[in-house]
């Protein structure tokens, strides 16, 4: 609907409205027809405060609250004049091109980097591999004699140092094993070190950690390069991203996605209470809380 250009304007209302729900609800006004001055804009008003609304004189279930006939045109004056900016409703209306909405999903990968050693608690997580499970006891057998009884047990900080090493055991003991459980001993008797060297692939290419993988949400208005410059890699050095993670729609790099969050934009801080009024009050509770437990003991 965004891409389309065809909402003109979301109003949020306050909570406790409508009889089965409290929850906060919104107003979508559409069209496939605008106006040359909302071509390319969204117009957010927020109806949520207690300018709009007025207590009902008798709850009907979960209906609390009711916007009457003042608090509608208020809403309609402020749509139709296109409130934003300065005025009476600069903080319950702001416009938006719609693009503002919009946002990149980033992929960023980070190196795989293992160490791998032949101790008795990671050949127990062999144990339980299902690659290695599928084996009939004879073949298991021969697999946990080369892990426990030929490889070193001395920690390996590099992987093609290792899957030498397990290759040249194998050959030895004249055991053959297939790509899943050469790949299952590989899992089984690793663990992730950040101080060790990272892992290629067949390439030459560092290879991903997916226990690592993490997305950044680029504003649409932003370069992608430049954001992941200043938000990413002076941070994460090693990182980078997938550029192959692209937009089915448009092709480029990232997925293209929308979010409209009304507390981002109509954000209110208030602040907290002075120290001593809290700390007053506490006293209070507990002097009362203290009577309260003599009366019972009494």
């Amino acid at each position: 609907m965004l891409e389309n250009d065809w909402i003109e304007a979301i109003v949020a209302l306050p909570t406790d409205l409508f009889y089965n729900t409290g929850i906060q609800t919104y107003v979508w006004l559409l069209t496939n027809r605008k106006e040359q001055k909302r071509r390319g804009k969204v117009q957010l008003i927020d109806a949520s405060s207690d300018r709009f609304w007025a207590p009902m004189r008798k709850n009907l279930g979960s209906k609390r609250r009711e916007i009457r006939d003042d608090g509608r045109e208020t809403i309609t004056h402020i749509f139709y004049e296109m409130a934003n900016g300065g005025g009476p409703w600069s903080a319950v209306s702001k416009i938006f091109d719609t693009s503002d909405f919009g946002f990149r999903e980033i992929r960023i990968e980070r190196p795989l980097r293992l160490n791998f050693q032949s101790s008795p608690k990671r050949i127990e997580r062999l144990k339980l591999a299902k690659p290695f499970l599928k084996l009939d006891p004879a073949e298991q057998g021969d697999v946990l004699d080369v892990v426990a009884d030929r490889l070193p047990t001395t920690l390996f900080k590099d992987r093609p140092a290792f899957e030498a090493t397990l290759t040249k055991a194998l050959k030895g003991a004249g055991v053959k094993i297939g790509a899943p459980v050469r790949k299952a001993i590989l899992s089984a008797l690793s663990e992730r070190d950040e101080s060790v060297a990272i892992c290629l692939d067949g390439d030459g290419r560092p290879e991903p950690d997916p226990e690592l993988r993490d997305h950044e949400l680029v504003p649409l208005k932003e370069d992608w390069k430049d954001y992941i410059a200043r938000e990413v890699t002076p941070f994460v050095p090693d990182a980078w991203v997938d550029e192959t993670y692209r937009d089915d729609a448009d092709k480029g790099v990232g997925r293209v996605g929308y979010e409209i969050n009304f507390n981002r934009y109509f954000y209110r801080y208030v602040a907290p209470r002075p120290l001593a009024e809290i700390d007053a009050e506490l006293k209070t509770l507990e002097t009362d809380i203290a009577n309260l437990l003599k009366e019972v003991a009494g």
